[in-house]
Parts: C-alpha cells; structure tokens; sequence
C-alpha cells in the first residue's frame, strides 16, 4: 500500500485532518483532541482506489534520535503532508519542513511533497494569498540555498471548516493513482459525447475525488458534489434500508437527481459499490437522459476492466513474492 506521512509542529492541526478527512468526525469536536506523542498508522482502504497507510507523527519527532529509522519510513513513502499553522509564526515550521523534506529526498527521491497552509479560515483573502507566497518563497529559497533546485512541493491553502481540506486531499491521493490518466480521458470521452458540464468520480465513503475530466475545478462545484452525496447517503439510510436494518445504504441502484435554480441539473450515478460519478448538466442536454445512460453504461463498463487489470497486476505480484519466498532455503540448507 502506498504511504502517506502526515508532519508538521505540534498542534499544527495534523491529527483533526485525519479525523475530518477519514473519521467524519465535526471539525468543532477536532478542538477536545490530544496531542499526538507517538507514531499513529492507520490503514485506509474505502476502495480499490483509495487503499494507503497515512501515519500521523507527534510534532516533537526527532530525526537524530537513533531509535528513530527515518530511511526505513521514508524508504516506502509515496506522499509527504507537511502542515504548516498559518495563523502562528510559521519559522521555526519551514526550519523543521527543510530538515523533513532533504532527508526524505535522500532516501527516497520519488516522494511527493505537499505542504498544507492550515487554519486559513482565520486569514482574510489578501492575507492567505500573502501568507501562500511568503511560505512558498521561503521554502523553495531554503531548497535552492542547499543545491535542491530540482525537489519540486505543492502548496495548498486548508481549513478543516470548508471543503479545501477535502480537496487537498483528492489532489494528494490522485498522484499515487496510477491510472490517473485512464480515468481522466475515460471521463473526456464520457463528458464530450454526452453534453455534460463537468464530472468527478468520487470515493463515497471519504469524498475525496479520485479523478476529474480535464476542465478546470471550481471550488463551489465540488461542494455541491460533496454535499449532495451527503444527502443521498443520509436518505438512504433512512428510507434505503430493509425493514428489518439489513443491506447498504449505497448499491447498484443508487442514483440521484437535483435541478438547480441556475437551470443546471446534478446527476449522480454508482459506478461500483465504493464510487460514484457525479455530473453537471445543463437542463437541455438533460433532455437527453437516454443518451447519457447509455454512455455511463460504457464508461461503467471500462471502469470494470480498469479494475479487473489492476487485481490481475496485485494477484500476479503476490503470487511472485509467494514463490520467491518458497525458493529460499530453510535453516538446514535444503530448499522449501
């Protein structure tokens, strides 16, 4: 599984992103959290897609401990979060996101480095756009002072009081997707023969969008995304479910339809048990529905197969491991 870190200074925010993100838990309860002051991994795995370890480290953490492996974490880490506290003085933080970012790229060059400018619900707009370039300037002057020009880091501006931090998060977990690129010119496809505005393929249970058609992503549609899976979810719970409380909330039944005032229609469709497609659609292109379906019975159809060739990759890895480990001679020296 691909590993994400999560770092920066204590009570930087790091643990109620994970909390938000990943446990649905209100930002106002993020506020009774404890300080983190041990090493906390977690597996996520909501889908196929969205399958990964993010391990939560206390702000205090210290590289030159010698009981503290940094080659061994940074060895099979795919992302680095680094989460800086906008609203305090954020010096001493890029000092501890250099020292994180060279030994992380020494071990491990191919690591992604995201930064998180968090708690930015406090920051006027002038203020965060400041702030973001203050912090950007800063860290990449750091890096080129040390001769790493070439380490490249994202920057994003989240708070865990709207959706930024969920979008944040989409952008981190679509670069360790490797069939990004399928899924979008799967959705161009999709979105270019059936008349439709803009479509994200979601992971329901995290709401984070694992991939978008090649349009560029508004902030206001990918609340309303979010929220109206939060609805469909909700009421089918309530009205979804059997007498008796068995069965899911959310099957291959699942689908909803809100009309706008704005003359724009949200569709949203299960694509498998983990995901849903959610599209923007003028109400005159909604006219033809039939066409639509059609074309997301397609792209349902290549989703599958897109599915079907990974498991193929991950069952013929583990069966390789399984007869490496089966060649290996046992302790008298006879092979197994």
């Amino acid at each position: 599984k691909p590993r994400i870190l999560l770092m920066g200074l204590r009570r930087s925010g790091k643990s109620s992103i994970q909390k938000v993100v990943f446990h649905k838990m209100s930002p106002n309860e993020t506020l009774f959290l404890e300080s983190t002051n041990k090493i906390c991994r977690e597996d996520v795995s909501n889908s196929s897609f969205v399958n990964f370890q993010i391990w939560d480290f206390p702000g205090q953490i210290d590289f030159f401990d010698p009981t503290f492996d940094y080659e061994m974490i940074f060895r099979g880490t795919g992302a680095l979060i680094f989460v800086i506290d906008s609203q305090d003085d954020y010096m001493e933080a890029l000092a501890r996101l250099h020292l994180t970012v060279t030994r992380a790229y020494k071990v491990n060059p191919d690591i992604n480095f995201e930064i998180f400018i968090h708690k930015v619900d406090g920051l006027s707009d002038d203020h965060k756009i400041e702030t973001q370039r203050d912090i950007h300037q800063r860290a990449n002057d750091d890096l080129a002072d040390a001769g790493l020009e070439k380490i490249h880091l994202s920057f994003y501006l989240t708070s865990i009081y709207d959706h930024s931090i969920f979008e944040a998060f989409s952008k981190v977990v679509q670069k360790l997707i490797p069939q990004l690129p399928t899924l979008e010119n799967l959705l161009n496809i999709f979105i270019s023969n059936s008349g439709i505005e803009k479509a994200f393929l979601f992971d329901v249970v995290s709401k984070i969008y694992i991939a978008t058609d090649s349009t560029p992503v508004d902030m206001q549609t990918y609340e309303l995304c979010c929220d109206m899976i939060d609805v469909v979810i909700d009421i089918s719970c309530i009205y979804g479910l059997k007498d008796d409380g068995t069965g899911t909330p959310y099957d291959k039944e699942s689908m909803a339809i809100i009309k706008l005032n704005n003359t724009t229609v949200l569709y949203l469709k299960e694509v498998t048990k983990f995901l849903a497609l959610v599209c923007f659609v003028r109400e005159e292109s909604f006219e033809r529905k039939g066409l639509i379906d059609y074309n997301f019975h397609c792209f349902r159809k290549a989703i599958q197969e897109v599915f079907e060739v990974r498991m193929k990759v991950v069952r013929s890895r583990k069966h390789q491991s399984l007869m490496q480990k089966n060649k290996r001679p046992t302790p008298n020296g006879t092979p197994r």
